[in-house]
């Protein structure tokens, strides 16, 4: 009672052609195919670089610049603003 019988897969295949027609069923399971290759080529991908530990030459530094202002920003909340920053 609790399966599904060929009856019930049949009207759901039927209701399914209805509402997205037989036009667009194609079309999707192609786009679905595509991302399905994209997301296992990915994954392949990843499983098969090496974890690596970032270092200190890979980590971007503490110490960000920013356009306009000629000296590094020390960190959020820097109660000292310079003359660039207080007229921004």
């Amino acid at each position: 009672m609790g399966a599904m019988s060929p009856w019930h897969w049949a009207i759901v295949a039927l209701v399914v052609v209805v509402l997205f027609g037989s036009k667009k069923l194609p079309d999707a399971a192609r786009g679905l195919g595509r991302s399905m290759r994209i997301f296992q080529s990915e994954v392949k991908e990843m499983t098969n670089e090496p974890a690596t530990a970032p270092t200190s030459e890979t980590t971007p530094s503490a110490r960000r610049t920013v356009p306009g202002i000629d000296r590094p920003l020390s960190g959020i909340g820097d109660p000292s603003p310079t003359a660039a920053e207080a007229r921004v």
